[in-house]
């Protein structure tokens, strides 16, 4: 009887020696805890392995072509969406065509709000220009909760929110500006986060309520508070140096009423863009540890792996287990087409 041997898996690099464990296990250390490749060489050397950074840097963009469609469909998911919330942070790139090692480029960050799948993609540009985010979101049509920064501005089909958080955040620093005795005696900067503390509490106590519920509950209990706030920062607004940090922080706050305010108009929309910095902030934990990526074509692998591995943890995935699976899957399915790949996604996939 002939003896049939079965077709080889394809490997997950061709001609090369990592197993997709090992390519899931060397980007889950960079890029979940925050490992540089230049320690891992030092650490697979003790363990008496022989592999040179170089080859672990092609390992990351060679894995990150793997899950360039995931990204892409993910993206697709997120531009349904009827609230998004995004963010930005420097980066360095050392070797950008025409720029100087030490310019400033910059990882955007784009993520779902509290409904839908959990969704977290990271977007390399070489600047903050605003045409970024317009291209990266075009055809989303809906709220986009932000900081405040001008390059979110004029998006077609797109209304900004504003941030709370970033406003306390901007009096808390007035407060702490001041002496220590008129900042135990009661400021301005004070009462504007008690007033702005209250607006909170409220969120605090119907958090677990349905957008619905919570819109009605906004406008029967936060309305009166904001709009109360709003006519205090106008007050006192003339009387403030505009360059101070307090006049800093109502120039703000008066600037930015429209947006602010917005979460009085649907119950999806968060009062701050909270859920957007704390996604951004395994990105800048990284940075401090890695601290640059030398190519644009390795930061924007960066971007790809950071946004599997942080939309993965976001649907309460193992990150290793599923950049395992996906590297054992993904190079040899018979078709790459979006019903395919849907099976694939953090919120469907089903792991082994």
């Amino acid at each position: 009887m002939p003896i049939k041997t079965a077709k080889a898996p394809r490997p997950v690099i061709e001609k090369g020696l990592a197993s997709p464990s090992a390519l899931a296990y060397v980007m889950t250390m960079k890029f979940v805890d925050a490992v540089p490749l230049y320690r891992q060489e030092q650490h697979y050397a003790r363990l008496g392995i022989d592999i040179s950074r170089g080859v672990l840097s092609n390992w990351m963009l060679k894995g990150s072509e793997w899950l360039e469609p995931i990204k892409e469909l993910m993206r697709k998911s997120l531009l349904a969406q009827g609230v998004l919330h995004a963010d930005e942070t420097t980066l360095q790139v050392l070797k950008e065509p025409g720029r100087a090692a030490e310019s400033k480029s910059f990882m955007w960050l784009y993520r779902t709000g509290s409904q839908g799948p959990p969704i977290v993609l990271y977007d390399y540009q070489e600047t903050r220009e605003g045409q970024h985010p317009r291209d990266f979101l075009k055809g989303f049509k809906g709220y986009l909760q932000t900081d405040g920064y001008a390059g979110y501005h004029n998006m077609p089909d797109v209304i900004l929110c504003g941030c709370w958080a970033h406003l306390r955040r901007k009096f808390d620093e007035a407060l702490k500006g001041l002496p220590a005795k008129k900042r135990a005696s009661g400021s301005r900067a004070q009462e504007a986060i008690n007033q702005i503390r209250q607006l909170f509490d409220i969120e605090r106590q119907i958090k677990r309520c349905t957008p619905e519920e919570r819109l009605t509950l906004r406008n029967q209990r936060s309305r009166k508070i904001a709009e109360n706030f709003h006519e205090w920062l106008l007050e006192i607004g003339p009387g403030i140096l505009p360059k101070s940090l307090l006049g800093t922080a109502v120039t703000y706050g008066l600037n930015q009423w429209e947006n602010l305010v917005r979460f009085l108009e649907d119950g999806r929309i968060e009062l701050h863009n909270n859920r957007a910095e704390r996604s951004i902030k395994p990105f800048v934990i990284g940075r401090k540890n890695w601290l640059f990526a030398n190519t644009p074509k390795g930061a924007r692998a960066s971007a790809t792996i950071y946004s599997i591995i942080e939309t993965a943890k976001e649907n309460r995935l193992n990150p290793y287990a599923y950049l395992n699976h996906l590297f054992e899957i993904l190079p040899n399915l018979a078709s790459r087409d979006d019903a395919t790949l849907e099976e694939l996604l953090p919120w469907n996939v089903k792991l082994p």
